[in-house]
C-alpha cells in the first residue's frame, strides 16, 4: 500500500483549488462523510434572520425569514415562530437564535432556531413574566432581554431586564434593572456591554441610553443621550465589536424619525448623528455582522407597512441605502444575527 501526503491542492493555474468536472468515481474500504447543507453558508458566518411582527393593525405573523448580510437581495422564507405575536425582540449566539416576548396578548414565550439551518423554531423557554417589546443584545453566552410593558392599553412600563443562557434551554432569569422603566428601548451589544437606548412613556418618548456588563448582573448605569428621544429605534441596534449604531423610531405617536445615530460601546456619552434612513420608520429589526448593519420592515411614514430592508456600513457614516425586501410587509419583527458586535 502506498501513501499519498498532500499539504494543498491546486488548479493547474494555481489560483484556487481543484476544478473536478465529469463523473468522479471512489473505491474505497473506508469512509467518506460529505458536508451538508447550503455551501453559501459552510465555513462562515454572517445570517440574518426576522421574526414575527404584523402587516395589518389587526394580524400577527409567526414567519421568520432570512438574509446573507454581505450581499444585498430580497429575503428568503426560513421557518415559523412557535406563537404568532408581534413586539417580539430577539438576542442570539453564533449559532442559535433566541425569540422573546410578544404582544396581543403580552406573551412570556421564548423561542429558538440553529440560525445555519432552516426549519421552524422550537421552545426554550419562559420569560419572568408575559411582556412585550423589549430589547434583546448578548455576548453570545448570555441573552439579555430589557425594558417593555405588561398589561392593557399603554400597559405596565418595565425597568426588568431578563437573562438567559443561549445554549441552554430553560427560563429566564432576573438580571437587575434600568435607571428608568419604559417600553421600547433599542440594544446594542459589544462582547463585553450592552447598551438599551431610548424608549416610551407615554405620552413622552426618551433619550436615556443605559448600559450594563453583560457577564456581571446587576442594575444598569447612565451612558448618555441620543440626539433625539424616541421610541423603537430598531428594536436589534446594529453593532461591530466597537461601535453601536441606533437607526429610525418613533419621536411622538404616529411621527416615525429618519435618524442614525451612533456611539462608541466601551466609552459613555451622547449619541453622534451617522446619517439617515431613506425615510422615516419605527417598529422593526435589525442585524448585523462586522460590517453592516441592515434594518428590516417596519412601520413608516407616510403611514403604512414596509417590506424594505436597508443596511448601512458601520464603521463609516451616511444614509442608509437599499438592500432588498422581506417575503412579506410587516412591523414589530424580532432579528438578531450569527455574527454580530457582541460575539467579538
Amino acid at each position: 500500500m502506498s501513501d499519498i501526503k498532500v499539504n494543498n491542492i491546486q488548479s493547474l493555474s494555481g489560483t484556487n483549488g481543484p476544478e473536478i468536472s465529469g463523473t468522479v468515481e471512489m473505491n474505497s474500504t473506508g469512509a467518506m462523510s460529505l458536508p451538508r447543507g447550503d455551501t453559501a453558508y459552510r465555513g462562515g458566518r454572517g445570517r440574518g434572520v426576522f421574526g414575527g411582527g404584523r402587516a395589518s393593525d389587526s394580524s400577527l405573523m409567526n414567519n421568520i425569514d432570512y438574509i446573507t448580510i454581505s450581499t444585498t437581495g430580497d429575503s428568503k422564507d426560513f421557518g415559523d415562530l412557535t406563537v404568532a405575536r408581534r413586539r417580539v425582540t430577539a438576542a442570539s449566539s453564533s449559532t442559535r437564535g433566541v425569540f422573546a416576548g410578544g404582544y396581543n396578548p403580552d406573551k412570556d414565550n421564548i423561542d429558538y432556531v440553529t440560525i445555519s439551518s432552516t426549519g421552524n423554531a422550537f421552545d426554550f423557554g419562559n420569560l419572568v413574566a408575559a411582556t412585550r417589546t423589549m430589547g434583546g443584545l448578548s455576548d453570545g453566552v448570555r441573552g439579555l432581554f430589557g425594558s417593555g410593558s405588561i398589561g392593557p392599553g399603554n400597559g405596565v412600563y418595565q425597568d426588568r431586564i431578563d437573562k438567559i443562557t443561549i445554549a441552554t434551554k430553560g427560563n429566564a432569569s432576573n438580571f437587575g434593572n434600568l435607571t428608568v422603566a419604559r417600553d421600547g428601548a433599542a440594544p446594542v451589544a459589544s462582547p463585553t456591554r450592552g447598551v438599551l437606548a431610548g424608549g416610551y412613556i407615554v405620552p413622552s418618548r426618551i433619550n436615556v441610553m443605559d448600559f450594563v456588563t453583560i457577564a456581571t448582573e446587576g442594575n444598569a448605569e447612565d451612558f448618555g443621550d441620543l440626539s433625539v428621544a424616541r421610541a423603537s429605534a430598531g428594536w436589534s441596534g446594529g453593532a461591530n465589536t466597537t461601535r453601536g449604531v441606533f437607526a429610525g423610531g418613533y419621536q411622538n405617536p404616529g411621527s416615525a424619525v429618519d435618524v442614525i445615530d451612533y456611539i462608541t460601546i466601551a466609552s459613555k456619552g451622547d449619541a453622534i448623528d451617522f446619517g439617515n434612513m431613506t425615510q422615516g420608520f419605527g417598529t422593526f429589526g435589525g442585524a448585523s455582522n462586522s460590517i453592516r448593519a441592515v434594518w428590516c420592515g417596519g412601520y413608516g411614514q407616510p403611514a403604512n407597512y414596509y417590506a424594505n430592508l436597508e443596511y448601512i456600513t458601520i464603521a463609516t457614516l451616511g444614509n442608509a441605502a437599499s438592500f432588498g425586501d422581506l417575503t412579506s410587509a410587516r412591523a414589530s419583527g424580532g432579528a438578531c444575527s450569527d455574527s454580530h458586535g457582541g460575539l467579538g
